[in-house]
């Protein structure tokens, strides 16, 4: 996987800017402020249709022009390839894939792509839906099916929701959950299955990332599915038929609570990632050391799952982060990225932060202006 070049029109600060790149490590350097971010949010956006910091394309299009454009082109498995974003005031945006119009849906999947960004700092020690997005970001890349699956769920549980509060005000009877419910818990259990089997993998490489991060401290993954009982996913053999039945009986047992709360008080939207180190929550007893070392260590799994699953290595983000680890986990991760021959991207301050011998293209930004050096 490769990114050839990137081409932005009244995009954010970027009036034109045309970048084009080679195989190795792209290093964006210049005072905060000067559209750094914007260079990798406009990345990102390519592979999710969709900003990491904001949810309005509105905010994406240049002051005083009616609209902006993202061209991104790319190499997967050798073969060349482009996606193009057209974003307009007064119309809806259109994507393009190899010039054919594409939904959002579609999208995700194409250009396989990891972000570590400061803010993903707090994927341990932050809420539960971190480790949750996280996940599903895993899965829904690697496989269209889960992709689909989990916009299935959550139709399901806005449908089911809006239900509760009907029965809630006596607008509908409480046995038109059951149809419902039967399609909650099928989905629900397909998720949580793949969810598990997505930890396990996730744990193993998450502890051989660790191992070069911070030697000596081991790294492990749980998934925990709320209110159940250990024994439940034990056994693999059969584990999905299991978690259906469950589910539709905690549905059942739990319809009074959840029209009482219009809400929908089971699932797999309020299940966990838990992550230890020397058999303590890292989230609870961890060091802001620690913590920092395994949110990295989850991060840079992602890489070799996604790898194994889609025959090669995603594109790798690193937005701003060189300032929020220290000099001993900065070198690690650095030569974690050399040795592995990732493509990254990575934003930074100041050019302190990397090895005296240049590493890769160095270029340097200000005011919405690019210069390689």
């Amino acid at each position: 996987m490769r990114i050839t070049s990137l081409r932005l029109r009244s995009y954010r600060n970027y009036e034109e800017l045309h970048l084009d790149f080679d195989a190795g490590v792209q290093i964006f350097l210049g005072a905060n402020a000067q559209g750094k971010t914007n260079i990798i949010e406009a990345l990102y956006y390519a592979a999710f249709g969709r900003s990491h910091r904001t949810s309005s394309d509105a905010e994406l299009i240049r002051m005083g022009t009616d609209g902006a454009h993202i061209a991104l082109s790319f190499l997967r498995h050798g073969v060349p390839a482009e996606l193009s974003f057209t974003f307009r005031r007064s119309a809806r945006r259109r994507i393009e894939y190899a010039g054919s119009p594409l939904k959002q849906r579609e999208l995700v999947g194409i250009l396989p792509m990891v972000l570590f960004s400061p803010e993903d700092l707090f994927l341990v020690k932050g809420a539960p839906a971190l480790r949750r997005r996280y996940l599903d970001a895993e899965l829904s890349q690697a496989s269209p099916a889960y992709y689909g699956e989990l916009l299935r769920y959550t139709h399901i549980l806005r449908q089911r929701g809006a239900l509760l509060k009907d029965i809630r005000e006596r607008l509908a009877p409480p046995d038109a959950l059951l149809p419902w419910d039967a399609q909650l818990a099928k989905s629900a259990a397909y998720i949580v299955t793949r969810r598990i089997a997505a930890t396990e993998q996730l744990g193993a490489l998450s502890a051989r990332v660790q191992a070069v991060l911070a030697a000596g401290e081991e790294l492990a993954l749980f998934y925990e599915i709320a209110h159940a009982p250990a024994e439940l996913t034990r056994d693999k053999d059969g584990m999905t038929e299991r978690l259906e039945l469950w589910y539709n009986e905690m549905l059942h047992d739990g319809r009074a609570r959840d029209i009482a709360r219009a809400t929908t008080g089971i699932g797999p939207h309020l299940d966990d990632l838990v992550l230890s180190t020397s058999g303590m929550s890292l989230r609870s007893y961890g060091s802001q050391g620690q913590q920092r070392t395994g949110a990295l260590a989850l991060k840079l799994a992602e890489l070799f799952y996604l790898r194994e699953h889609v025959g090669e290595a995603p594109i790798l983000l690193l937005d701003d982060v060189m300032s929020e680890l220290d000099a001993a986990r900065r070198s690690a991760l650095l030569s974690f990225i050399e040795s592995e021959q990732i493509q990254t991207f990575i934003t930074a301050t100041d050019a302190a932060y990397f090895p005296s011998e240049r590493m890769g293209t160095y270029r340097y930004v200000e005011a919405g202006r690019v210069r390689e050096e």
